[in-house]
C-alpha cells in the first residue's frame, strides 16, 4: 500500500515563479514519486488557481484557499493577535483550511505529515496531530524571527517596536514548533547552526535540505533572444519587486553603485527585473542607466545576456534563487555577503563578493574589464556539483524514509 502524506504550504506551489515557492514545488514533486500526497495550500494570488489541474497530476486532492488581499490578511493578522504571539501567525490562519486539516488528522489515514514554512506549523501542533506513528516534518527553510530583527534594526519608530515584537514573539514560536516536530529542515547548513544556537533544546531535530537549481531550465547552451539594446553593458538584478529585502537592495545599487559604474562604463545599464514592482522600485528608472521591467514571460534571458548578474541583498536569509540561477546560466555573480550566504562556492573563482559600494562598483568593473575569465563557466561547475536539486533532495527522501533515524545517520 502506498504511503500518504498530508502536505501544507502557506503558498500555492505552482508556478515556481519565486523563492519560497520554487523550493516547496521541486519538494512536492519528489515525494509525489514515493507518497500519495493530500495538499492542502494558501493562495495569495488568484492568477495561480489556473495551475491547479498541474497540481492534481502530483496529488490525491488538493485544498487550496483564498487568503484575500494584502489588506484583509493584515486586518486578520491583527484582529487575531494575542499577547505573546506574532501577527504573521494569524496573518495565515484560514479557516476552511485549518479545519480541513484538523479532519485529515483526525481521520488518521496519514502516515506523514510535511509542513512548508513555520506560518503552517500551529496547523499541525494541535491534539489531531499527536497521533503515535504519525511522522512530522518542518520546513522551517529559513530563521525568519531574524529578518524581522533586520528589519527592526532598520526601522524608525513606531515600526521598530512592531517588527522587534515580531522578531521577538516569532522567535518564541519557532523554538516551541522545532521541540513539536520529530524533524526541522532549513535551507543551508549555515542557517541550520544559526538555530541550533538559538534552540539548543531542539539542536537533535534540526537539519537541512541544501536549496538547488532546475539545470535545464538554466541552460547557457539555449538563452534565447537577448532583451537588451545593442551596445550597453546590462546589469541584472532578479527578483519579485514587492519584497522588501529585493527593494531596499536595488535602491541602494542605483543610487549607491551605479553613479561610481557609470564614472567608468558610460554603456553600462541596471536593469531590475521582476513582477509587481512598487511605485519606489518604478520610480528608479529616472535615474541614470536604470531600466525597470516588471514582470517577464521568461527571465532566463535576461540573466544569460546580462554582462553580469548583480546580488546586492543587505538583508538576506538563507540561499538566494537569483544567485544559483545567475550561476546555473554561467553568468559572472558579483554578490554582498547576505546573498552569498549558504552558496556552496568559492569566492572569487565562482562568485565575487563584494561589501559596500565601491568595493562592488570594483568588482563590476573588473568582470566588464575582463579581468575575470572563465568567471561564469566556473560558477556553472559549482551549482552543477554542489546545488543540482535532483541532489540536494537525497537529504529530505533520507528524513521522509520509514525508518528516517537510520537512512538520515547513513546519508549523513
Amino acid at each position: 500500500m502506498a504511503k500518504r502524506l498530508l502536505f501544507l504550504c502557506h503558498r500555492i506551489p505552482y508556478p515556481p515563479d519565486k523563492g519560497d515557492k520554487i523550493r516547496a514545488w521541486h519538494m512536492l514533486d519528489r515525494l509525489a514519486q514515493d507518497w500519495e500526497i493530500d495538499l492542502g495550500c494558501l493562495v495569495d494570488d488568484p492568477a495561480d488557481l489556473d495551475h491547479l489541474p498541474t497540481l492534481r497530476t502530483r496529488c490525491v486532492s488538493v485544498e487550496a484557499r483564498r487568503t484575500g488581499t494584502r489588506r484583509q490578511a493584515a486586518l486578520r493578522a491583527i484582529l487575531r493577535c494575542r499577547p505573546g504571539q506574532p501577527l504573521s501567525l494569524g496573518w495565515f490562519r484560514e479557516a476552511a483550511l485549518w479545519d480541513w486539516t484538523q479532519a485529515h488528522l483526525a481521520a488518521g489515514t496519514h502516515d506523514a505529515v510535511f509542513v512548508y514554512s513555520s506560518a503552517m506549523a500551529p496547523y499541525v501542533m494541535t491534539p489531531a496531530a499527536r497521533r503515535p506513528g504519525l511522522r512530522r516534518v518542518l520546513d522551517m527553510v529559513d530563521v525568519d524571527s531574524e529578518k524581522w530583527r533586520a528589519y527592526a534594526a532598520d526601522a524608525k519608530p513606531p515600526m521598530r517596536q512592531v517588527w522587534a515584537r515580531e522578531a521577538r514573539t516569532l522567535l518564541a514560536f519557532e523554538r516551541r514548533a522545532a521541540a513539536a516536530f520529530d524533524r526541522t529542515l532549513f535551507v543551508s547548513a549555515a542557517e541550520a547552526a544559526q538555530f541550533r544556537a538559538m534552540a539548543p533544546e531542539a539542536a537533535g531535530r534540526i537539519d537541512h535540505v541544501d536549496n538547488g537549481v532546475d539545470l535545464s531550465a538554466y541552460d547557457p547552451q539555449q538563452p534565447g533572444p537577448s532583451p537588451y539594446a545593442p551596445g550597453t553593458l546590462p546589469l541584472v538584478f532578479t527578483g519579485t519587486m514587492d519584497y522588501r529585502p529585493n527593494i531596499e537592495a536595488v535602491a541602494w545599487f542605483a543610487e549607491a553603485v551605479m553613479p561610481l559604474l557609470r564614472d567608468a562604463a558610460p554603456q553600462a545599464e541596471f536593469h531590475i527585473v521582476g513582477a509587481n514592482p512598487t511605485p519606489a522600485v518604478r520610480a528608479l528608472a529616472a535615474l541614470p542607466g536604470v531600466r525597470v521591467s516588471g514582470g517577464v514571460p521568461r527571465i532566463q534571458p535576461w540573466i544569460a545576456h546580462a554582462a553580469v548578474s548583480v546580488a546586492p541583498l543587505r538583508i538576506a536569509r538563507g540561499i538566494q534563487n537569483k544567485v544559483l540561477e545567475a550561476m546555473a546560466l554561467a553568468r559572472p555573480v558579483v554578490a554582498s555577503p547576505e546573498a552569498f550566504e549558504g552558496v556552496r562556492a568559492l569566492p572569487g573563482r565562482d562568485i565575487l563578493v563584494a561589501e559596500g559600494a565601491t568595493a562592488m562598483a570594483a568588482s563590476v568593473l573588473d568582470v566588464l574589464a575582463g579581468r575575470h575569465p572563465g568567471l561564469g563557466a566556473r560558477a556553472r561547475a559549482a551549482v552543477t556539483e554542489a546545488h543540482d536539486w535532483r541532489a540536494t533532495l537525497r537529504r529530505l527522501d533520507a528524513v521522509m524514509a520509514p525508518d528516517a533515524a537510520a537512512a538520515w545517520r547513513a546519508f549523513a
